[in-house]
């Protein structure tokens, strides 16, 4: 009996990561976040984009089609490495505080690298920040900052550990998604160099495919004629791939015709040239010289997709030669869904110069980025499926038992930090623990990992410049401006939010109203008075 005991207890650390043993020592993270990806812009999320890495990170790992994010990229970002709701943080906006792009986070919610020091990390960021605050005054040990988000061939604002670069010159070769990653393999090399047995943290985040499109010419003539069939008629194929493969849920939504840009540029569009249309048509209804236009802006967005990949295969190789890819757990996630944005910023745009050079600014639109949030409604800023649905790619060989396998269950970014900190450590580090902190939304994604492991979340909240929603189980309220009625939503049945049951449920709709209400007031208290609302902090999910 006794030795029946002891073989029951060696076997635990097996059975709780779903048959597959897991040592002690702390993996390597490596977290990494496009900017403005569509749902379905990945080759194992439906695309015709080629992305090889991402796709084998998938086949070795899990993939999540219910992941959500906040709809924009400085509010992700925040609730990533803080692990609360951006409102809640002060950088999202909050009425009669300063919040938002302006917005300090309070002192109860430091960044993933100050709580991963004190267990013995190393932190290095490559890339956009968009947070208050700079990288090596929270946690990081080294960054390399682009600031100027205007220019892939040549930002004139960025940083390495703090101090200002000089601006690029043009024409000298420099591609803001290659430097990130080269900063990555840099910080990666002495790591392996300097700091050897320590685990590392690493935040690759990426400025694309975010607009302007800029590529380099030889990506965009791998895709130059691809997208010649147009919108409707691509859209409708990766929804058929991505049927097969068991992602995205219910049917395929209607395209909202008369939806465009978040935000009107009229000017911007004159700019811009005949060519460009800011609405979703037809593909037919263009006439020829737009659609060969709009087909080769679309080359460019799949371009800046593929270079990505490509890079991140690059920082892949250099955690495989360091013999770190098995004690590394691996994240991939888009801050928002595509964007429909049209605008015109940085150097200006010459309609005369090709598509995708630094001469032009260019954005997706609402065509394409119907097709990139495939089979979702809206985009980027709104709170429906389309704004806020992420793929999120997990992949650890060490850690995770289940191979290949999708993840259903409902998720969200503030998920992120509490799964990082248990896998690094289990808790918030000893550092920290006297900081009074607030009740924080956030579930670890670590039983997901196992072979049959689940998360449960009581509700999921947004709000962004009035858009609004909240998702309970398979319910979800959700409405397009301050101003607009709620819509309700059978997710487990309609993901795609083609059927408003508003009318016929209204008991539910205020069900999840009231609760909306609640964590709204609950956010908004924790950004303007923390020890008034210590009790409202509770009513967080």
């Amino acid at each position: 009996m006794k030795r029946l005991w002891l073989y029951c207890l060696l076997l635990l650390p097996w059975a709780a990561f779903g048959g597959r043993a897991v040592e002690s020592r702390k993996p390597n993270i490596l977290l990494i976040l496009a900017d403005d990806l569509g749902y379905s812009d990945l080759g194992c999320y439906g695309s015709e984009i080629e992305t090889p890495n991402l796709d084998a990170l998938a086949r070795g790992g899990l993939r999540f089609t219910q992941f959500y994010n906040t709809a924009r990229c400085w509010p992700s970002r925040a609730a990533i490495l803080t692990g609360y709701y951006a409102q809640a943080v002060r950088r999202d906006t909050v009425p009669g505080v300063r919040s938002g792009t302006l917005g300090t986070r309070p002192p109860w919610a430091p960044l993933l690298p100050d709580m991963l020091r004190p267990l013995g990390y190393r932190s290095y960021h490559s890339g956009k920040w968009h947070l208050d605050g700079k990288p090596l005054g929270n946690g990081f040990d080294h960054s390399y900052s682009v600031d100027d988000h205007d220019r892939h061939f040549a930002p004139r604002q960025h940083t390495e550990d703090g101090v200002p670069l000089p601006a690029v010159v043009p024409g000298t070769g420099y591609y803001t998604t290659t430097a990130i990653a080269s900063h990555a393999i840099r910080c990666l090399r002495e790591h392996a160099e300097n700091h050897r047995g320590e685990p590392f943290f690493g935040y690759l985040a990426f400025t694309s495919p975010h607009f302007p499109l800029q590529a380099p010419a030889e990506d965009i003539a791998r895709y130059r004629d691809k997208y010649l069939r147009g919108w409707d008629v691509m859209r409708g194929e990766r929804w058929d791939r991505m049927h097969r493969m068991g992602i995205g849920g219910g049917a395929l939504s209607a395209v909202e015709r008369d939806v465009g840009p978040p935000y009107a540029f009229p000017d911007a569009l004159r700019a811009l040239g005949p060519d460009e249309v800011d609405r979703p048509l037809p593909w037919e209804r263009l006439t020829p010289s737009q659609r060969v236009f709009q087909a080769t802006k679309m080359a460019v967005h799949a371009a800046m997709v593929d270079r990505m990949d490509r890079e991140i295969g690059r920082v892949l190789e250099q955690l495989r030669s360091m013999g770190a890819m098995e004690d590394t757990l691996v994240l991939f996630l888009s801050d928002n869904g595509a964007s429909a944005e049209m605008m015109v910023r940085g150097d200006g745009h010459d309609v005369d110069a090709a598509c995708g050079t630094g001469a032009t600014f260019l954005s997706l639109g609402p065509g394409w980025s119907t097709m990139a949030n495939t089979p979702f409604r809206r985009h980027k800023t709104w709170v429906h499926e389309g704004g806020i649905s992420t793929p999120l790619i997990v992949h650890w060989p060490r850690g995770i038992a289940a191979r290949g396998k999708l993840r259903h269950g409902p998720g969200h970014v503030v998920d992120l930090l509490p799964t990082l900190l248990e896998v690094a450590g289990g808790s918030v580090p000893a550092a920290w623990a006297d900081v009074p902190r607030p009740a924080a939304p956030g579930r670890s994604l670590v039983p997901s990992f196992a072979r049959d492991g689940a998360v449960a979340h009581d509700s999921l909240w947004w709000l962004h410049e009035g858009n609004r929603a909240l998702r309970m189980g398979q319910w979800k309220i959700v409405a397009a401006g301050k101003d607009r009625p709620w819509e309700l939503y059978d997710l487990s049945k309609d993901r795609s939010e083609s059927r408003d049951l508003a009318a016929s449920r209204p008991g539910k709709v205020r069900e999840l109203a009231e609760r909306w209400n609640r964590e709204t007031a609950a956010c908004a208290g924790l950004a303007g008075n923390l020890r008034a609302v210590r009790g409202a902090a509770g009513e967080a999910p």
